[in-house]
């Protein structure tokens, strides 16, 4: 779904996620409701794993994105495929924080929860402030529902949620009634129920209903009892909206017209973009693409997503193993290919030995690191940013790998062909740190022009390179660049390039095998001063006051950092920010800006893992704040977090 933007960017003045305010409000002629104007809006769908939030989610962001609303979201779901019905650990949710300004987080807390049954309501009333607005599927509060959950009493009607606007709908009982002109099982008709809910919140906000409708038709074209079914009980749900009195006001969010640049948007997840990085970057480079991949949450949708274009080139092979996922993508790449592999952090333990080999043979690799929680099994469907480490050393002997980091969902797309131009340029495996936030989160993407993408044409060597004493020429596959000291790349099969590959250490020059120590040493250390040389831009800083605290983030933490500095500077602090893309090697200023501040903090979701990197390099009294809870860092969390480093 895209949109037309036809407004310069300007910077919103409002601080993203503070409360959402009444800037207007429209009163209809009598006998019609309410209309009110808010400025932005958080709304939280919660339900048992198989009631469709995430699908209802989807659908709600895809029409928010198309009327032209900034977003981000939040998909939350479990680690198990099924887990037991109406049960704490089954719960999935779906939280969007959409606005006509400038956002970057998917907010704080809800403004509004629609929980599908007592489970949903337990799970996130906490997170709930006073005076929102829940929508409870009053069918699901049955006796048994609620002791499963723990609920002693109804907390419909025992006065728990006096605090809050309450808004009691028999979602069920609604959604079979308004089915019953289909042949249907009763059971069948109440798994539409996400359609009515999608219905009402969809009447609330007065979102666009053309793509819902069309989605349905598309998605459900085998069955169409089905898909009408699904668009009965979503009309059904925007028609109970306008009919009943429990909901006297509907709410606008205008189009964020003046937050983007002018082009052409649409809403894109992370592993989406990356996705389509990947296939730009092979475009840009006239190579072709080849995945080499084993499915592992939460990077399974890049492999689903690459596999859909094979008509620009790519080629997707799903491995047996971990292993066997990255050996191929090596032998792509030994064979011309930009060779991609993709995991999370198991995998990358997994892959280690063939990244080492990689870096012997000085081939171009990207390697692809979606970071859930750990270690081992872990939090598969949560995130975590603790990978940092084992991309940086998690290798036997000295196997330096460059490693980039997207900051947003829509990064993802330029950070993929960072790590190409890297890879490609340097004859090396690329390491690219992504993580479960920003795989499924999403947001509005600029479409970039074709004249915008990086050149990253590739010269395979056609012939010989070096010339002996005796004056006969030959290839030599370790004579280097001057300039980027990478490796000549010759393609299998060219006349008179056959040289040696393997994992045993190389002879400068010839690639031979050699065991002399005097080689050995001069090879690591022009394989770490090829990464050391990896023309990286400098850090820019954002200190428009003067500060004497930076924070100093990387990865995923860019929006709530960026939102927490935003409230401070709104309430009069001054701080300063930068942001790291580059992780190895850091940008060359990256000493000098660290030394210019008094106090420098760093955020991260691992218990500091890039503050350990900071102090070890320049011996900086880098202050760490940490989280390891699955979730992302809240706005309002890191903002009194960092207020207390200011004051101290």
């Amino acid at each position: 779904m895209t949109s037309q933007v036809s407004s310069a960017a300007e910077q919103a003045d409002q601080a993203d996620g503070a409360d959402g305010a009444v800037v207007g409000e429209q009163r209809k002629p009598a006998g019609t409701k309410d209309v009110r104007r808010l400025d932005r809006v958080i709304i939280r769908f919660a339900g048992d794993s198989g009631d469709g939030m995430q699908l209802t989610g989807d659908r709600f962001t895809s029409e928010t994105a198309s009327f032209g609303n900034d977003l981000s979201t939040l998909p939350n779901f479990p680690a198990e495929i099924r887990a037991p019905a109406g049960t704490l650990p089954g719960v999935s949710s779906f939280q969007l924080h959409f606005a006509d300004h400038d956002i970057l987080t998917p907010g704080d807390a809800p403004h509004v929860l629609v929980a599908m049954n007592p489970a949903a309501l337990k799970a996130n009333i906490g997170d709930v402030p006073r005076g929102a607005e829940i929508i409870v599927n009053t069918d699901e509060f049955t006796k048994r529902a609620m002791q499963k959950v723990g609920y002693a009493a109804s907390p419909l009607e025992d006065g728990s949620l006096d605090g809050y606007q309450l808004h009691p709908v028999p979602l069920t009982t609604l959604t079979v009634e308004a089915l019953k002109e289909f042949d249907l099982t009763r059971k069948e008709a109440e798994r539409s129920k996400n359609m009515f809910a999608l219905g009402l919140l969809s009447w609330m906000y007065h979102r666009p209903t053309e793509g819902t409708e069309k989605f349905l038709r598309s998605k459900f074209a085998k069955k169409p009892e089905i898909a009408e079914a699904n668009l009965a009980a979503f009309r059904a749900g925007w028609n109970f909206g306008e009919t009943t009195e429990d909901f006297a006001v509907s709410y606008e969010v205008a189009p964020a017209a003046t937050a983007f640049p002018v082009g052409t948007y649409r809403n894109i997840s992370g592993n989406l973009a990356l996705s389509y990085g990947l296939v730009a970057a092979a475009r840009q480079a006239d190579l072709p693409l080849f995945l080499g991949s084993y499915p592992i949450t939460p990077a399974s949708d890049i492999l689903h997503e690459l596999s859909r274009h094979k008509n620009f080139g790519v080629r997707t092979f799903q491995a047996e193993d971990e292993i066997a996922g990255i050996g191929a993508a090596l032998g792509a790449a030994f064979g011309g290919s930009l060779a991609v592999t993709t995991t999370s952090g198991p995998g990358v333990a997994l892959k280690s030995e063939t990244i080492g080999l990689a870096v012997s043979l000085e081939l171009p690799l990207l390697v692809v690191d979606i970071q859930r929680g750990g270690p081992s099994t872990g939090l598969p469907t949560k995130t975590e940013q603790a990978d940092l480490l084992q991309a940086m050393f998690g290798r036997n002997g000295e196997a330096p790998v460059p490693i980039v980091a997207p900051r947003t969902p829509g990064d993802c797309f330029d950070a993929a062909l960072e790590a190409a131009r890297i890879a490609l340029t340097y004859r090396t495996p690329v390491m690219l740190l992504s993580d479960g936030y920003l795989a499924n989160g999403s947001e509005p993407w600029r479409v970039p022009e074709l004249e915008e993408l990086p050149d990253l044409t590739v010269r395979f060597t056609q012939g010989p390179n070096h010339t002996l004493d005796d004056g006969t020429e030959v290839f030599w596959p370790y004579k280097r660049d001057p300039l980027t000291l990478a490796r000549p790349w010759a393609v299998p099969g060219t006349p008179g390039l056959e040289h040696r590959i393997g994992g045993i250490e190389k002879e400068d020059g010839t690639g031979n095998i050699s065991y002399a120590p005097a080689n050995h040493d001069f090879m690591v250390r022009i394989r770490q001063a090829k990464i050391d040389g990896i023309d990286v831009p400098d850090l820019e800083v954002d200190d428009p006051d003067g500060a004497r605290t930076l924070v100093l983030g990387w990865g995923s933490t860019y929006g709530p950092i960026t939102a927490a500095v935003r409230r401070l500077r709104a309430a009069g602090d001054a701080v300063a920010q930068a942001h790291l893309r580059h992780l190895n090697p850091f940008p060359g200023n990256l000493g000098a800006v660290l030394k210019a501040y008094d106090k420098v903090v760093v955020p991260e979701m691992n218990l500091g893992q890039l503050a350990t990197l900071l102090r070890a390099k320049y011996l900086v009294d880098a202050h760490s704040y940490n989280q390891v809870n699955g979730m992302p860092f809240k706005a309002e969390q890191l903002a009194a977090a960092l207020k207390e480093a200011i004051d101290d």
